[in-house]
């Protein structure tokens, strides 16, 4: 079982603040696990329409879509924060 914790825009498009999610075995990366949920949920592809300003963590520490989810409990997405 996989967390899945949003933030900000993400969790907003979502209407939740995160979620538990099995895995499929056929899925290995952040990006594959981005594209699973998508294939779940019309909801999925607003939140995550464009990807290339998602960010991830898996377990607390960044990482890229092409990471390996590997045995990890959390994945974090959110995008982008700017401040000032």
């Amino acid at each position: 079982m996989l967390r899945v914790v949003y933030f900000a825009s993400v969790r907003e498009a979502l209407g939740c603040d995160g979620e538990d999610h099995l895995v499929p075995e056929t899925v290995s990366t952040i990006g594959d696990f981005i594209d699973h949920l998508c294939d779940i949920a019309p909801c999925y592809h607003s939140a995550f329409a464009d990807r290339s300003k998602l960010r991830f963590a898996l377990d607390a520490h960044m990482a890229k879509a092409d990471a390996v989810l590997g045995d990890a409990a959390e994945l974090a997405v959110f995008p982008p924060v700017t401040g000032g």
